[in-house]
């Protein structure tokens, strides 16, 4: 079993920035992982994603202002967001990818004012 925590999440204005953070209980070298996110009244969405050798994918909306990177000697995964805009304001979701459903942890709350 592995447990994820995320932090960084904020209150933030337009154009602002924020790091957000996911810290895995065990090794995560060998996974992928991914950040996701959902605004209230919609579906979860996949923000970012990085593989065990960190090729990186992203959702169209976010390519050129989010960024994600990992630290395995850390065994944590980074999302960097800048430009941020009011459609970026979600609960932001850690998951890592294994088996079936995987493990996702439990949310990091953004909210970009405008």
């Amino acid at each position: 079993q592995v447990q994820l925590v995320e932090s960084g999440g904020d209150l933030v204005q337009t154009g602002g920035s924020l790091r957000l953070s996911c810290e895995a209980s065990g090794t995560i070298s060998i996974y992928a992982m991914a950040w996701y996110r959902q605004a209230p009244g919609k579906q979860r969405e996949l923000v970012a994603a990085i593989t065990r050798s960190s090729s990186t994918n992203y959702a169209d909306s976010v390519k050129g202002r989010f960024t994600i990177s990992r630290d395995n000697a850390k065994n944590t995964v980074y999302l960097q967001m800048s430009s941020l805009k009011p459609e970026d304001t979600a609960i932001y979701y850690c998951k890592l990818y294994w088996g079936y459903d995987g493990y996702w942890g439990q949310g990091t709350q953004v909210t970009v004012s405008s």
